[in-house]
């Protein structure tokens, strides 16, 4: 009888023992999770911070002006009209760019570029 009596004794202990290292790992766990919800709370509001950040500095109006201040770019006007010549080719005498025999593989020369 005192064997059996050891035995659930031990069976009891080693039960209880296995439930206490349960529910232990149940809370680590549970913490773990817990942060790593909190972890993607907060890289979703940082993702839509920057997507916020990025559409402001993608603005036409900050676009343009960086280009006047950084690259000395300028608007274009009828005024400013530059002529490119490809290479060294010069149309023959009396024929027109229309002509199929004066254009040479789609190039032009004397382009006016607006």
């Amino acid at each position: 009888m005192i064997r059996i009596n050891l035995v659930l004794l031990l069976a009891v202990l080693a039960s209880a023992l296995y439930l206490v290292n349960v529910q232990y790992e149940s809370r680590r766990l549970f913490s773990a999770l817990d942060q790593a919800n909190s972890e993607a709370r907060r890289l979703e509001a940082d993702n839509e911070r920057l997507q916020v950040e990025r559409r402001a500095q993608a603005t036409p109006a900050r676009v343009e002006r960086l280009a006047m201040a950084k690259l000395q770019m300028r608007t274009t006007t009828p005024a400013i009209t530059h002529y490119v010549t490809y290479g060294s080719v010069v149309p023959a005498a009396g024929l027109t760019p229309a002509d199929p025999a004066s254009s040479h593989a789609g190039s032009a020369t004397g382009a006016r570029i607006p």
